[in-house]
């Protein structure tokens, strides 16, 4: 027998990182925002199952690997 466990989700920026070419905020605006110099601004919220797939591609499209998608909760 399977036993499925739905984990939250969320989304963090590395600043240090963070060379702010925007693409998180193109491909999620759902959950991204550029500040007034482009850097990305994350609103803390769970990604929904809906956002999983382009939360996940934000990361992967990322140059600098600084979107990163993180159980919820998780510390670095």
């Amino acid at each position: 027998m399977s036993t499925r466990v739905a984990v939250a989700l969320r989304v963090r920026v590395d600043p240090v990182a963070c060379e702010a070419y925007g693409y998180c905020a193109e491909l999620l605006p759902e959950r991204v925002t550029l500040d007034e110099w482009g850097y990305p601004v994350v609103d803390g919220t769970a990604v929904g199952a809906d956002l999983v797939e382009l939360a996940t591609r934000s990361a992967a499209e990322c140059p600098r690997r600084a979107f990163l998608v993180e159980e919820a909760g998780r510390t670095r």
